[in-house]
């Protein structure tokens, strides 16, 4: 194999995080706003909605394993995962507005184009997502680095997130100006044009330096073969699930917790007066969330130098769900206590979402280490359907908890409904965080043995020395 033991320059990390702002402009959308919006903008039930999330996902199941098994096989002169940042940009742009936007149909026919853009819309996804996050794997092959890089991609993860909350309403009423279904389509126009111009800085800015070892011949099944007897992949995979699922069900409920519960609310503030709209609370809310998101994201390398990875990952999902349940005490009244837990609950999610990538490059090391053969493009693409899987599963599930609470769009809510939506934001989820974080517990790779591998594959690549420590910062 040939690789490049180098410390990975600045700009290499800055340029490779944006392409996770670009793609969380669209992630992000999906989990605040998409069930939103299809149910209160859209028009469609909400029962329907969670369903065609769960039907939708079929056909990932198949395409994502495809989009890695080809990219592995992929020959240019920008690398095999590059190039799929150049050609798929623009066309993820395009059927992301026409995701959000609202025809003139009845509502058969628009669950009908639901189901058409949305499926395009996860299967493009998937075509620049997939290789985006191999590139990860292929970049350094230091196990440390890569967790300095992930946090890197993660800050910029969340400042795509936090582009999303603190602008998509803001957007969506000064382009429709009255008229939601208008001013969807525009915002999302917007930030599909940002996520463009981000996607080619990506693609500029970054150079693979890993390869699968020399004379390595292509076969499908043994690639699906070292896949699931990698257990691993199988536990960080499992736990993604549940991950999603918590972080899912839980952002998907906040614009129905703020619009239906809470509502808007008077503030004196140090002698102040402050009135927030509902709008206003659940954005702010929800930026405020991302900051603290940002800033446990900014000391994961810190944390898991101090605690390992594996419990770093495994501790802080369980503390950000736990944490998650005391939701369920708020009244809504409670404004600054509604603000500081929710600060608590971001933090502590902060390096779960760092941590989670850089561990499924760990597990691609782990099964060259193992098998002597390399297919990090299917080690990433199995791992994106596993948080895709997590955010239909959650997604959906909201959905379906919603309609059994007899919830109806753009109506007074009843208690029942009303006691669903605070459930959807507390506890139902915190299950969910608990489950995938004690998954962690059964998780071989850690930083100890994660140098091991390195020493062993450096040596077999016949690169002289050992493991290079991180660059800092």
């Amino acid at each position: 194999m040939q690789t490049n033991t180098g410390n990975l320059s600045l700009k290499e990390k800055i340029g490779y995080s944006l392409g996770d702002t670009a793609s969380n402009l669209f992630f992000q959308t999906f989990i605040l706003f998409l069930l939103y919006f299809y149910t209160d903008v859209f028009g469609l039930p909400a029962a329907a909605v969670g369903t065609m999330f769960l039907v939708t996902r079929i056909w990932d199941a198949f395409f994502d394993p495809i989009i890695g098994m080809i990219s592995d096989r992929t020959h240019t002169r920008w690398g095999k995962f590059r190039p799929y940042l150049l050609w798929f940009a623009l066309p993820f742009g395009i059927i992301g507005v026409l995701t959000f936007t609202t025809p003139g149909f009845d509502t058969s026919g628009k669950l009908i184009y639901a189901y058409v853009t949305y499926s395009f819309m996860m299967m493009l996804y998937s075509a620049i997502n997939v290789p985006y996050s191999a590139l990860m794997g292929v970049i350094t092959p230091n196990s440390e680095q890569r967790t300095v890089l992930s946090s890197y991609r993660f800050v910029s993860a969340f400042a795509g997130g936090f582009i999303v909350q603190a602008v998509t309403m803001s957007l969506v009423n000064y382009f429709g100006k009255g008229n939601e279904t208008l001013g969807w389509q525009w915002a999302m126009g917007c930030l599909s044009g940002l996520a463009f111009v981000l996607f080619m800085v990506t693609f500029m800015t970054t150079k693979e330096r890993v390869f699968p070892p020399k004379g390595q011949k292509t076969n499908f099944r043994r690639d699906l073969g070292d896949l699931f007897s990698n257990k691993p992949w199988l536990l960080i995979a499992g736990a993604t699930v549940f991950q999603l699922m918590y972080i899912v069900m839980r952002n998907s409920s906040i614009m129905y917790y703020f619009k239906y519960y809470v509502g808007g609310q008077h503030l004196d503030l140090f002698g102040t007066a402050i009135n927030l709209s509902f709008e206003t609370f659940a954005s702010s809310f929800m930026l405020t969330g991302t900051l603290a998101t940002i800033t446990g994201a900014i000391l994961t390398n810190w944390f898991s130098r101090l605690l390992d990875k594996k419990n770093t990952y495994l501790w802080f999902l369980i503390a950000s769900a736990v944490l998650n349940v005391f939701f369920y005490f708020m009244q809504p009244q409670n404004v600054l206590l509604i603000y500081g837990l929710n600060l608590m609950v971001s933090f502590f999610f902060g390096p779960v979402s760092v941590l989670q990538w850089a561990m499924y490059t760990d597990t691609a090391d782990y099964s060259e280490w193992k098998n002597e053969r390399r297919a990090t493009g299917l080690v990433m693409a199995a791992s994106l359907f596993s948080l895709k899987l997590g955010l239909t599963l959650g997604g959906a599930i909201v959905g379906w908890i919603l309609a059994y609470h007899g919830f109806v769009a753009n109506r007074p809510q009843t208690p029942e409904s009303v006691g669903g939506i605070i459930l959807l934001l507390s506890v139902y989820p915190a299950v969910l965080g608990v489950v995938g974080g004690l998954l962690m517990l059964f998780y071989p790779l850690t930083n100890k043995m994660m140098i091991k591998i390195e020493e062993d594959l450096t040596a077999r690549r016949g690169i002289p020395g050992t493991a290079e420590a991180p660059e800092g910062g």
